[in-house]
């Protein structure tokens, strides 16, 4: 593949809107060709390097699956085995992996990195997870809604917890899909505040909430996450602070009648949520965890700039 048809998916932000909405419209094709048993060799002949620099249920499952049913061969590596940014620099091992393998998606926390890989890589990179970012994340978030409530347009979404990697692809997102993102977060662990200026600069519809009632009045979706996640210190605390943020049966009885609950799992069941409101009915989030599968297909089809009929 030439530098020119390079294309990577490392960053919601740095996407046109334009091909996130091929992204996701070529992934629920690729959900419905599933579901009747109709193969999609959209990667045959190519081998796509899973490199995970941490540990990984759904992201390692969820890619290792879906390079088989598109039709190529993972290659699974972990940071241990490659040594990255310790042995080899970045640059070096974005070259070396390109002579190798067809495609690179991988899953480490520094962003930095991984925006480098791909920089001197001349095969498609895509991130897996970041400590910045979780793009492929909200993607599958997106797709799941839409199949539920149609599109996010003009919908008021509501981010309840931490401030976290898939809060700021959600961000990101509110921009291209054009909806307006509501955040109730204690002040204390409200620590950037760059990408909400840089985003509200654009006319993005951000709201700041000074409390989880606030932020989930009348909203269409909330959304929450584990209260300690990669790296955090000082769990005690942070617990104390974000008690007020559960998502319990009382908090979504603000949200409109039709709002969905969502979560990236692995849930901490009675903290973040209750048992009433994950396995309540309107919990999507195993259709959401699904969906981490084939919203990743339709990445890596526009990776490679496939479609459905192009195999």
């Amino acid at each position: 593949m030439s530098n020119d048809a390079k294309r990577h998916f490392v960053d919601l932000e740095t996407q046109k809107t334009e091909d996130l909405k091929t992204i996701l419209a070529t992934a629920h094709k690729i959900k419905d060709a599933r579901k009747t048993k109709r193969r999609t060799d959209m990667l045959e002949d190519k081998v796509i390097a899973l490199v995970f620099d941490k540990p990984s249920t759904r992201t390692r499952v969820s890619f290792d699956v879906g390079v088989r049913e598109l039709g190529g061969t993972p290659l699974m590596l972990t940071g241990a085995e490659m040594q990255l940014g310790r042995g080899e620099s970045i640059p070096d091992t974005a070259r070396v992996l390109s002579r190798f393998v067809d495609g690179i998606m991988i899953r480490m926390l520094d962003h930095d990195a991984v925006a480098e890989l791909a920089e001197y890589a001349t095969v498609p990179v895509i991130n897996g997870l970041t400590y910045y970012s979780h793009p492929c994340q909200i993607m599958a978030d997106i797709m799941t809604y839409e199949e539920h409530r149609g599109s996010l347009e003009g919908k008021t979404v509501t981010w309840v917890g931490d401030y976290n990697n898939v809060l700021a692809s959600w961000l990101h997102a509110a921009e291209h899909f054009d909806f307006t993102m509501r955040i109730a977060i204690p002040e204390e662990l409200m620590t950037d505040f760059s990408i909400i200026d840089r985003l509200r600069g654009r006319g993005v519809r951000i709201e700041l909430c000074d409390s989880a009632e606030d932020a989930a009045s009348q909203s269409d979706l909330i959304i929450t996450d584990t209260w300690v996640s990669m790296g955090d210190e000082d769990a005690e605390h942070r617990h104390n602070l974000l008690k007020p943020y559960q998502v319990n049966t009382r908090l979504m009885g603000l949200a409109k009648d039709d709002a969905l609950f969502m979560h990236c799992l692995p849930a901490h069941r009675g903290e973040e949520v209750t048992d009433e409101v994950i396995d309540g009915p309107q919990s999507v989030v195993f259709d959401e965890a699904e969906n981490r599968l084939h919203a990743q297909k339709g990445v890596m089809a526009w990776c490679f700039h496939k479609a459905i009929g192009d195999e």
